[in-house]
């Protein structure tokens, strides 16, 4: 192996630049050429395909966002655009893929994989810190900290009106980034896409609550954003005399200066990722589980759950009353 590229593809994660940077400088110290594809798979098709050295990730270890660009592709999910990326990463020489994404990239690195064998590597990179296979996910924790800096604030106007807020967060079908947000900000409750509550569950515990005059309600997106409104409105017909409000943080979540923790584990993936194409691993995603490197094939990490800690439910229900 003398070439490898990566690249970036789906949501884009704060700590996704600490990724890259990690790669290009790991293989540089491996004596390995490297390079960047731009867009994703997009940029695999489109041959946007470019040499990258120490100099291309220089100042880039703090910035949020992805400098190598990610978009959805549909074409790849063809066998005609997956054989044109094949084809341009033969003319560059590349040998081999590190992958920085979440399910979806990593389904389809698993199936060109397949098809033509090119060994790749995943990292996990999404806020939704939903892949099994790793304790956490690059952007996770920044973005569980731009949540929880809102609900602060959101809380301090909360008091001073004595309103309920129903705060949307990010994360799909996972609750994580909602029951870590809801236990840092001190909500009263929090609704998730693991343990489905109606209308109904809602009004019962803030009815417990009649001697607090304000209430924050932490609410998972699930699959689309506004399911706060429509909670809250069915929550509004139950308690018409409370004054209800709803914020949706939406992608601000996705976006900012990437955490301490999200660098260092951007740093940590990254590298280890070069070193197990080096070592000849292949078709796998690296991952932190308790503190240390784990890899979880591709295939496993797609198609396994990845559920809340009952523990974390736990502590929520006990401090929330």
């Amino acid at each position: 192996m003398k070439k490898i590229a990566v690249f970036t593809s789906g949501g884009d994660a704060p700590g996704m630049n600490a990724a890259i940077r990690a790669v290009v400088r790991g293989a540089i110290y491996h004596n390995l050429k490297v390079c960047g594809i731009v867009k994703g798979y997009q940029g695999m098709i489109d041959n946007d395909i470019h040499d990258m050295d120490s100099y291309s990730v220089s100042n880039i270890l703090q910035r949020g966002g992805t400098i190598l660009k990610s978009a959805r592709c549909d074409e790849f999910r063809t066998s005609e655009g997956r054989k044109k990326a094949y084809d341009n990463l033969q003319k560059h020489n590349i040998d081999a893929l590190v992958a920085i994404g979440g399910d979806g990239s990593f389904t389809g690195a698993n199936i060109f994989y397949k098809e033509y064998g090119v060994p790749i590597i995943g990292v996990p990179g999404t806020i939704d810190n939903d892949i099994f296979g790793s304790d956490q996910t690059i952007g996770f924790d920044t973005a569980v900290n731009t949540a929880l800096d809102a609900i602060d604030k959101i809380r301090d106007t909360a008091d001073s009106h004595g309103r309920i807020f129903f705060v949307e967060v990010m994360g799909r079908d996972s609750g994580y980034i909602a029951i870590q947000s809801a236990i840092g900000g001190g909500a009263e409750s929090v609704i998730l896409p693991e343990k489905r509550a109606t209308p109904d569950d809602v009004v019962r515990h803030l009815m417990n609550k009649r001697e607090k005059t304000f209430s924050v309600v932490v609410v998972s997106e699930k699959e689309v954003s506004g399911n706060s409104i429509i909670l809250a409105e069915k929550v509004k017909e139950s308690l018409p005399d409370r004054d209800i409000r709803v914020s949706i943080l939406g992608h601000m979540q996705r976006g900012g200066t990437p955490s301490a923790q999200d660098r260092t584990l951007a740093s940590r993936l990254g590298l280890a990722a070069v070193e197990a194409l080096i070592e000849g691993k292949k078709d796998m995603m690296v991952g932190i589980i308790s503190n240390k490197l784990a890899f979880t094939s591709f295939f496993d990490s797609i198609s396994h759950p990845k559920p809340i800690d009952d523990d974390l439910i736990r502590t929520m229900k006990i401090l929330s009353i």
